[in-house]
Parts: C-alpha cells; structure tokens; sequence
C-alpha cells in the first residue's frame, strides 16, 4: 500500500461538536505529525487550514449540541477542506431517519450535500455493523490515493447513506451502503480512520495533503 507524504502545513482543526470521542481522532493525528487544534469558537473554525467533523451517538443529539454551540451556519460556510467521520459523515447530508422522538420524522442535517441517511437493513446480521469490511471505490477521490479497492477498514454503525451521486466508496453489510461520500470541499467517511490501522492513516495522510 502506497503512503502519500503530507504537506508541510499539517495543521488540522476538529471542531469538538461536543458528541465525540474527540482523543482518539487527535491522537491518530499527532502520531502522523499534525498540529492539532480542537475548537468549538466560530472564528477558530471559520480561520482553520483543515477541518475534521466527528461525531458519535445519535443524529439528533449531535445536531441540537451543534445547534446549541451556534455552529450550523459557521459550519455551511466553510471553503477548507472537512472531513466527517462516522457520525460526523452521517450529519453532511441532507436528513436521517434516525430519530429519538418514537415517530417517523427525519431529523434535520447540515445539508452540506444531498442525500439521506436510512437504518441499514441487514436481513439476519446483527446491528450495529461492527468490525473490519472491505470499501469499494467508486470514483478517483485524492481521499483514497494509495488506497485499493478491497481494502478493510473498521466500521461501527447501524445508519449509512444510501448510495447515490456523491458516494466515492462503497461497503457492504446486508445491504451496499456508502462508505465515503464527497461534494466540493466536504469529505465524510462512515469508517473510523483512527481505529482502521495503516489504512485509516493512509486516509488521514491524503486530507493533510489536500
């Protein structure tokens, strides 16, 4: 597997959205050389080279705590480089399915590209989706330089984006779902970099580089 050296500015900002486990996400950076900043300050976050958008629990929650830090408009505006991951990748979208209201009302995203987030239907296999499966890549996204189609990467998930027009990689449990989605300058992965091993810091390398 071919390592993309990063650029000589490593400086990467993840923005503490306040429902991530943001230490593993810094760490895996550091150990790549990254000068890493977390911030919740709108100007911080607007000024940032890089940004990484993570997240963990549920849609509705990440997006009332992202709302609470007065961070949805700073957020649409951005031209850096974003990289959502997990969670983080699941809110880039339009709307998610998932909600905590016991009804059928979607829950409202960043609506930073199209697309919608659905519970994977996985017949027999047990939810959430957990542990190494195979990405196929679906376009030439500088995300990816290095990385070859069935390559495994570390998923923990019972939501994913349908695939559609934005997709760049593909994975498949129960169900072909995306595994990484990009529009512009904003990236999501549903994998976790910082847990897939030489894969995921190969990942993590090329968005230094962008």
């Amino acid at each position: 597997m071919a390592v993309k050296a990063a650029t000589a500015n490593k400086d990467v900002t993840i923005i503490n959205t306040g429902c991530a486990n943001i230490s593993s996400v810094k760490f895996a950076l550091q150990r790549l050389g990254a000068v890493v900043t977390v911030s919740k300050d709108p100007k911080e976050i607007a000024s940032a080279k890089r940004l990484i958008l993570p997240g963990v629990g549920a849609a509705p929650a990440a997006m009332r705590s992202i709302e609470k830090r007065g961070l949805i408009n700073v957020i649409k505006q951005l031209q850096q480089p974003v990289l959502g991951v997990c969670l983080g990748m699941q809110i880039m979208v339009n709307s998610s399915e998932e909600n905590d209201l016991g009804n059928d009302k979607n829950t409202p995203c960043l609506d930073l590209m199209p697309g919608r987030v659905n519970r994977l239907q996985v017949g027999t296999r047990r939810l959430p989706h957990m542990g190494w499966n195979q990405i196929q890549k679906t376009s030439n996204s500088p995300i990816f330089d290095g990385i070859d189609n069935g390559t495994y990467f570390y998923f923990v998930h019972s939501f994913a984006v349908t695939q559609y027009e934005n997709t760049i990689a593909t994975c498949d449990y129960g169900e072909q779902f995306s595994a990484a989605i990009q529009h512009n300058n904003f990236i999501g992965v549903q994998f976790h970099p910082e847990r897939s091993s030489e894969a995921g810091a190969v990942v993590l390398r090329n968005f230094m580089s962008l």
